[in-house]
This record gives structure tokens, C-alpha cells and sequence, in this order.
């Protein structure tokens, strides 16, 4: 008799625990739920409920649910109480005409038999299946972009634990429709939501609240990705800088020059200075340091972007290791603030001329210049017998219009997807083409100078060339981040993702890739030391050898 007894007590134990939810478990549904209806449900889309004020509520209720029966009845009352979801016929229908892209596609939570009941998942796919194909209140489209809209701010100070989760919330359904790249993030989407609940309920001040967002919003591994907060810039990176100009080669600073001060101070350091640690901590640890809360396709990409932090800091000096002359000295540099820092004018740049007396190489700075430019540039430099354009570097919208003088017709230069909006997290795909049939294209050789900064625009800039029958790029890798990007802010903080997914013409990616040179050669310490640009002077070398 005992031992039933005591089997009985076991098999109960184990179905209460069974049936025990987590407060993690919870708010993870409840976002997921919250998320889905908010641009699936056909009530909730046109935007007739106070769908932020649903959410705080339902966060106050769920405080009082402890097991997956009370929560699936909690929710099945909710969508209930939402209005009568009628059947949409049109659904059912597939375009044919579109070739979907389904790999960010993923709403088998809906069936989780481990936290929803069979009537609740029914009930979730019933919408699913007859969701809202109208205008949907809280998004728009311009041609085939996506824009958010009608979102409340809360502002972007800390005030609750709840509002912080709203914000969190957003963002997280926002990557869950709308990313084409939600697919290849380092770290499961699924599980940013299980490990970034617990941090926002610990949020407790501004300065906590801007820096979780900023590690939520790095976890897109995307470098079109920021959040601009004032705040962190100030107090984690720094207002003050030591007065010099570098850049970053072989995870090292090289020095190229010093700039004055309104206090005409000597600066200990000198041009040419190898910076290899800062504050007793090496280049690559600082890289990983700033890592955290700076958003980036890869590691190229990440340095691109946090070089610039290096020499700042919210103290009065800086305790520098320095190579100099093959020596390894110890400074302490003083910081300025950026007002008392004299910044040089940087040089007036040539948008394109010859590198050669014989006038048989042209250059092209695409940085610089303008449609305007092109058909001046063109006359100057058509009979050049190569044409080398610098693509280290942002174009001005120059891509159509150079297409048309340099290739010799017309031919699919990239794939793109874009967001099906009758169907979120699903994207079509949609071949483009570039170019037009032009007998009198530009027969030279294409030379494409890349690095890590050839981003998005540039990068569909750079695939444009590569149909040139001629061409060849040089240089590193691109910074693998292109497609038209959507802006929006969270927590009232400016940031944005990429929007639209670009590919190669077979579907092949080149986001967190990027495009891959025909040659590779990246600037050395040594180059930089002696004022050479080893990019351009092996472009130059191709064109003299052919290898």
C-alpha cells in the first residue's frame, strides 16, 4: 500500500512539474502571440485595439499564472475576445508567379505542444490561414519597401521593467517578419528571445537600458544595424579623444598624422607610430570589447566599424604601447575634447583622371562622383586602354547610368528579396537587370578597388561591373551587408536593418560574406608607413603584367 501511495505521489509531482512554466517560459509566448496577432489578426491589424496597452495587461496577468492549463485558458479567452476572424478565401490562393524565398519563414511555434494546448495552436493556425490581407496599421509599403508606423514612444529613459519589455518586444517581431536575413544570425532568433527576457527585466537605469538594447539590436550580425544613443557614445566609449589620424592594419593603429589643439600643446605621439595596446589592453581586445554593442556583418565588418573608438575616452590621458623605429616605448597621451581638436582639411580629391602621361590608365573615384560627372568622365577616359574605380569608398546613386556606358548589354545582375506582406516572414524573390544593348561599350579593362568599408550600395555597385566581360576586382573582402535598409526607432533611438536580402543572379549570398575579389591584397603596416596605397599599386601591376 505504501508503495502505491508513494508512486502515486511521484506520478502527480511529475505532471505538476511537467506542467510548471518559467516566468521566462511566459513572457516568451506572450511575445510571440502578442507579435503574431499584431500583424496577422484582421482586428488587430486595422489598428482598433491600444495593442501596447493589451500587451501591459496581459503582462500583469500572466504574473498570475503559474501552469500551461491556466496559461493556454488565459489565451484562448484573449484571441477570443479579439472578434470573429472570418474565412478569407483568398488566402488559400498561391501565386504562381512569385518564387518565394521561405527560409526566414517559421511559425511552428504555433504547434509547441510543450507550452500550448491543441485548442490554442488550432486556434493560432485558424489565423494563420485567414489572416489579414488589408492594410495593416502598424506597417506600410513605398514601391516594395517596408515602413513601421503608428508606434507609441515611451521615450528613452528607463522608467519600468514592462515598458522595457515592450520595447524588446517590438524589436523582436520586428527582425521575426521583416529581416530577409533573420536565417543566417550567429545566434538562433528563437533564442535571443529566451536569453534577452531575463536581461530587460533586470534593466534598473537609462545607461543599463541603452546598452541592453544595443547588445539586442548587435545580435542581427547586420552592418547596415546601429542604435544611436548619445548616451552610451558619452559615457561607455567617451567624449574626448587623443588628436591623431590612424588606421587600423594588421590589428594594429598605424599613426598617419598628428592633429593641433586650440591649447598648442606637444603631442608625445609621431606619424608612423604603431599603436598595439591601449590601456594595457591589445587592438583585437578592444575589438571584442566594443564587439558587444556594435552591430556588424563579420569580423572586417566589425572592425570597420569600431576603429573609429579606439583613441576616445572619458579620461584626461591615455596610456599608449607604441612601435617606433623598431623600439617599443610606453606614452601617456593626453585627450582633448572634440571642440579643442584643430581638424585638418582633408585634401580636394580629383573624381577621375589618368594615372599615366600616355593617358592609358584612367582612374574613377566613386566616392566623389556625380551623375552629373559621367558623361564628362566618360568622354575624358573612353580611350583609356583600362579604367580602374575606387569602390573603397560610397557612391552617389551612380549605378544605372554608368551600366549603360560600360556594358555591352543588358543582363541580371542580382537577385533580391523582398517581404511578402500578405504573408510575413515570407519573401519573394525578383531577378534584376542592368545594363542596355550598347555596341560602343567600354571595351577596356574594369578594374574594381573593394575593402571592408564597400558597402550595400557599393556592393551592388561592384556586382554591376562584374558583367563587364573585362573585369577584375581587387582588393579584400566587402563588408557583406546590402539591400535597402528600413529606419525606425526603439526605445525612441534611432537604428534600422536591412530590409530587402541581395543575392547573386544562382542565389548564391553575399551578406556576412560579401563580395569576394578576384585578387586579394590588403594594406600592410610597412605600406602605410611609406604613404603607398598597395591596393592601387597592385590594380597597377595587373594591368602591366595581366596576372
Amino acid at each position: 500500500m505504501r508503495k502505491i501511495s508513494l508512486f502515486i505521489l511521484f506520478f502527480f509531482s511529475l505532471h505538476f512539474s511537467a506542467q510548471a512554466l518559467s516566468e521566462t517560459q511566459k513572457l516568451e509566448s506572450l511575445c510571440r502571440i502578442w507579435g503574431f496577432l499584431k500583424y496577422y489578426h484582421p482586428e488587430v491589424a486595422k489598428g482598433n485595439l491600444n495593442w501596447d496597452q493589451q500587451l501591459f495587461r496581459k503582462m500583469d496577468e500572466i504574473n498570475n499564472i503559474h501552469d500551461k492549463e491556466q496559461l493556454n485558458e488565459f489565451y484562448f479567452k484573449w484571441i477570443s475576445s479579439l472578434g470573429k476572424v472570418d474565412v478569407c478565401k483568398k488566402c488559400s490562393k498561391e501565386n504562381k508567379e512569385k518564387v518565394y524565398f521561405l527560409r526566414n519563414f517559421d511559425l511552428g511555434w504555433i504547434s509547441n505542444k510543450h507550452i500550448f494546448s491543441e485548442k490554442v495552436s488550432n486556434q493560432l493556425l485558424f489565423i494563420q490561414n485567414n489572416r489579414n490581407m488589408d492594410s495593416n496599421h502598424y506597417f506600410g509599403i513605398g514601391g516594395r519597401k517596408v515602413y513601421f508606423k503608428n508606434e507609441k514612444s515611451y521615450g528613452s529613459k528607463f522608467t519600468t521593467n514592462q515598458t522595457a519589455l515592450l520595447e524588446f518586444f517590438r524589436y523582436w517581431n520586428f527582425v521575426e517578419y521583416f529581416f530577409p536575413y533573420k536565417y543566417l544570425t550567429d545566434q538562433n532568433w528563437n533564442d535571443v528571445l529566451t536569453e534577452m527576457i531575463p536581461k530587460f527585466l533586470n534593466v534598473n537605469n537609462d545607461e543599463n537600458y541603452h546598452l541592453t538594447l544595443a547588445e539586442l539590436v548587435t545580435k542581427v550580425d547586420d552592418s547596415h544595424a546601429f542604435l544611436y544613443s548619445p548616451m552610451i557614445n558619452s559615457y561607455q566609449y567617451g567624449r574626448r579623444k587623443v588628436p591623431a589620424a590612424y588606421t587600423y592594419v594588421e590589428g594594429k593603429l598605424v599613426v598617419m598624422a598628428i592633429n593641433t589643439t586650440r591649447f598648442d600643446e606637444e603631442i608625445p605621439l609621431k606619424a608612423g607610430d604603431i599603436i598595439y595596446d591601449i590601456n594595457g589592453r591589445t587592438i583585437p581586445q578592444m575589438v571584442n570589447s566594443f564587439g558587444k554593442y556594435v552591430p556588424a556583418s563579420n569580423s572586417w565588418g566589425k572592425v570597420n566599424k569600431v576603429k573609429s573608438l579606439f583613441l576616445f575616452s572619458n579620461q584626461d590621458s591615455l596610456a599608449l604601447k607604441v612601435e617606433r623605429n623598431g623600439e617599443n616605448i610606453s606614452l601617456m597621451v593626453k585627450t582633448y575634447l572634440l571642440k579643442d581638436i584643430i581638424w585638418e582639411k582633408p585634401a580636394v580629391q580629383q573624381k577621375w583622371r589618368f594615372l599615366d602621361a600616355g593617358k592609358k590608365t584612367g582612374y574613377v573615384n566613386m566616392g566623389i562622383i556625380e551623375r552629373s560627372d559621367l558623361d564628362n568622365m566618360y568622354k575624358d577616359l573612353h580611350t583609356a586602354a583600362s579604367i580602374i574605380f575606387d569602390l573603397r569608398n560610397y557612391p552617389k546613386q551612380t549605378i544605372i547610368p554608368l551600366s549603360r556606358m560600360i556594358l555591352p548589354e543588358k543582363s541580371i545582375y542580382y537577385q533580391f528579396n523582398f517581404p511578402e506582406t500578405d504573408y510575413l516572414s515570407k519573401f519573394y524573390s525578383s531577378k534584376n537587370s542592368i545594363g542596355r544593348k550598347n555596341p560602343d561599350y567600354y571595351k577596356g579593362n574594369v578594374i574594381v578597388l573593394v575593402d571592408g568599408s564597400t558597402q550595400s550600395q557599393a556592393e551592388t555597385t561592384t556586382m554591376m561591373f562584374k558583367q563587364h566581360p573585362k573585369v577584375k576586382v581587387i582588393g579584400s573582402h566587402t563588408s557583406g551587408a546590402n539591400g535597402d535598409v528600413i529606419r525606425f526607432k526603439i526605445a525612441d533611438l534611432d537604428t534600422c536593418f536591412t530590409g530587402l536580402g541581395a543575392y547573386y543572379p544562382d542565389g548564391r549570398e553575399t551578406q556576412r560574406i560579401g563580395i569576394v575579389p578576384d585578387i586579394i591584397i590588403k594594406p600592410t603596416v610597412k605600406g602605410v608607413q611609406q604613404g603607398k596605397d598597395e591596393v592601387l599599386e597592385r590594380a597597377l601591376e595587373y594591368i602591366k603584367t595581366g596576372f
